[in-house]
C-alpha cells in the first residue's frame, strides 16, 4: 500500500462528479502542490453532520429481492466508510458525491422518531416489519451524539410493533435494555453485518467500522439476551474474504447466530469507479485479479442490475460461492432458523388510539 497516496481512516479515496450537475469539482496538482510548499493541508478531512427535514420517514421497497417491505433511515450517507457500499449512489439525490462526500457529509434526520409515530397512527396501518435502515448503518458514529434509532426504537416498543435491525456497529449495545422488552413479545430481530475474521482486511474495506473482536461479541451478547441474531456475510468479495465463508459460519454460529445469509458485490452505478480506484491504491499487487473475478460473476462486468441475479451473481466463482453457502448452512446452521415476528400486538393500537375492550 503506497500510504502516501491513501486518505486515512476512509473508504473511498476521491470524490467522483454528480451525474445531476453540469459542473463539478476537481482539485488540480498545482493547487496540492501550493498546499504542500506552504505546509497546509488540502483537505481537512473532517465529517459534517447536516440536519434535514423530511416530511416522511418510512420507505415502501419495491425491489423483490432485497427481503424487506419496509426501511427507515435515520441519517444518509455514513461514516462507516464501507468502499462497497451500494448505497453510495443515493448520496447523488442529495446534491453530493458517492466518494468522500457519502462518508464525511451525513444528513441527520431527528425528526424520524417524530414521522415514524406519525406513520404508526396512520388510519389503515397494517403492521408489517419496519428494518432500519434499508440504505445506511441507524448504529454509525452519528447515532453516539444524536441517539435517534434509540428514541425510534422507543417508539416501536410503545406500540408493540415489529422491527428490524441492519448494523455493523457494537454501539447497538447500548440500547440492550429496548431490545429485550421488544424480544419478550417477538418484536425484534437484528442483521449483523461481518465481512471477515481479519482486521486487517476490515480496517481497509470498512474503516470505520467496530472491530471484528467488537462484532462477534455482540452476536453473542444479544444472543445470550434472547434477541435473534442473523449474520450477514456481505458482501462477499472474490480474492478478498471469498475463502472465510465457512470460517465464519462456524465462529457466529458457535456463539448464538441463528442464521446466516450473504451477497456477492456488485458494484452498481459509480461505484464500480470509486471501487477501482481504491483497490488500485490500496491492494495494487491483486488489483486487477480481483476485478477481474469480480467481474466474471456478474456476465464480464462490475455490476449487474437485474433482480434477483444481482445479489448472488452468474458463473463458476458465484456458484462456488453460493454452494459454501449452502454448506455452511447445512453444516453450522442445522436446526437452527429465525422467528417469523408478531404483527398481532399492535392491532389494539390502529388507527391512533387505544381499543378499550
Amino acid at each position: 500500500m503506497n500510504k502516501k497516496s491513501v486518505i486515512k481512516g476512509r473508504g473511498a479515496q476521491l470524490n467522483t462528479p454528480n451525474r445531476f450537475f453540469e459542473f463539478s469539482h476537481e482539485t488540480r496538482s498545482d493547487f496540492l502542490e501550493y498546499c504542500h510548499k506552504e505546509g497546509e493541508n488540502a483537505d481537512k478531512n473532517k465529517t459534517l453532520y447536516l440536519p434535514v427535514f423530511p416530511k416522511t420517514i418510512v420507505n415502501k421497497v419495491q425491489s423483490p429481492d432485497i427481503g424487506m417491505a419496509y426501511s427507515m433511515n435515520m441519517y444518509q450517507g455514513c461514516e462507516h466508510g464501507c468502499i462497497y457500499c451500494y448505497a453510495r449512489n443515493t448520496h447523488e439525490f442529495w446534491g453530493y458525491s458517492p466518494g468522500l462526500d457519502f462518508e464525511r457529509r451525513i444528513l441527520v434526520k431527528q425528526d424520524a422518531p417524530k414521522l415514524l409515530e406519525a406513520h404508526l397512527k396512520k388510519k389503515g396501518w397494517q403492521a408489517r416489519t419496519i428494518v432500519m435502515s434499508g440504505n445506511t448503518d441507524c448504529y454509525q458514529p452519528a447515532e453516539k451524539e444524536f441517539e435517534i434509532t434509540r428514541r425510534c426504537l422507543q417508539v416501536f416498543l410503545k406500540y408493540k410493533h415489529p422491527v428490524g435491525i441492519i448494523t455493523k456497529n457494537a454501539l447497538i449495545l447500548r440500547d440492550l435494555d429496548v431490545l429485550i422488552e421488544l424480544a419478550k413479545d417477538n418484536l425484534i430481530t437484528v442483521n449483523i453485518s461481518i465481512t471477515s475474521l481479519s482486521e486487517d482486511t476490515r480496517r481497509i474495506l470498512e474503516p470505520r467500522t467496530t472491530t471484528i473482536k467488537k462484532r462477534l461479541e455482540t452476536v453473542k451478547e444479544l444472543s445470550e439476551n434472547g434477541i435473534p441474531v442473523n449474520v450477514m456475510l456481505a458482501p462477499i468479495i472474490p480474492g478478498i474474504n471469498s475463502h472465510e465463508i465457512l470460517p465464519l459460519a462456524k465462529k457466529v454460529s458457535e456463539l448464538g447466530a441463528l442464521s446466516v445469509t450473504h451477497t456477492i458485490v456488485r458494484l452498481n452505478g459509480v461505484i464500480g469507479e470509486i471501487f477501482t480506484d481504491w483497490i488500485k491504491k490500496t491492494m495494487p499487487n491483486k488489483a486487477d485479479k480481483v476485478l477481474n473475478q469480480i467481474a466474471s460473476c456478474h456476465g464480464g462486468s462490475l455490476n449487474n442490475s437485474s433482480y434477483i441475479n444481482r445479489m448472488h451473481g452468474d458463473g463458476e466463482i458465484a456458484k462456488q460461492i453460493n454452494k459454501l453457502m449452502v454448506l455452511a448452512r447445512r453444516k453450522y446452521f442445522k436446526n437452527k432458523h429465525m422467528p417469523k415476528l408478531n404483527n398481532d400486538l399492535f392491532k389494539p393500537y390502529q388507527n391512533g388510539q387505544l381499543k378499550l375492550f
